[in-house]
């Protein structure tokens, strides 16, 4: 991971469907900050901006995420949508990371 490396990102959802992301990391602050762009393999020309930042905390760390750049407003409503479902689901598998953990 480097500034004008590339990444790539395949997944599938729960109905089946399979979706790939890919771009370019722009901004690499390790432990701190990721910037990279971000463009859905069905429509490349439709490129937006991720960044990342990520803060020490004393509960453990602060994730804040901005995504922007859409190409329009459904754009930026269906991001939205994605990512607090995402959000969601990490929130669940840390906590359940460190049920298993204080358990064990």
């Amino acid at each position: 991971m480097r500034p004008g490396g590339r990444y790539r990102v395949r997944f599938h959802t729960q109905d089946g469907e399979q979706h790939e992301i890919a771009g370019v990391y722009q901004e690499v602050v390790p432990e701190r900050r990721l910037v990279f762009s971000w463009a859905w393999h069905t429509t490349p020309d439709r490129v937006s901006r991720v960044a990342l930042d990520l803060r020490p905390v004393a509960e453990g760390t602060e994730l804040d995420i901005v995504h922007e750049r859409f190409f329009d407003e459904a754009a930026r409503e269906a991001h939205q949508r994605g990512w607090t479902a995402t959000l969601v689901k990490l929130e669940a598998w840390l906590q359940a990371s460190g049920s298993a953990q204080s358990s064990g």
